[in-house]
């Protein structure tokens, strides 16, 4: 996978932040001290949701849960 970080990270040696890899149908992300630990894996459609709902602006309706 090819893991990149965040653009948001905090200061410092910029390592404390998260790592994300994309694949047609999956998101995974990582810690990026830790990168030899488990991830997480998302469908992508899923994570797009997550991201657009802490934004604000969530890209699905309540009738479709």
């Amino acid at each position: 996978m090819n893991w990149r970080k965040s653009t948001y990270s905090s200061g410092g040696e910029g390592d404390t932040c998260v790592e994300i890899a994309e694949d047609p149908t999956r998101i995974a992300i990582r810690d990026s001290k830790a990168p030899a630990r488990a991830t997480l894996s998302f469908p992508t459609p899923a994570f797009t949701a997550l991201i657009d709902h802490l934004k604000g602006q969530p890209s699905w309706n309540s009738e479709s849960l």
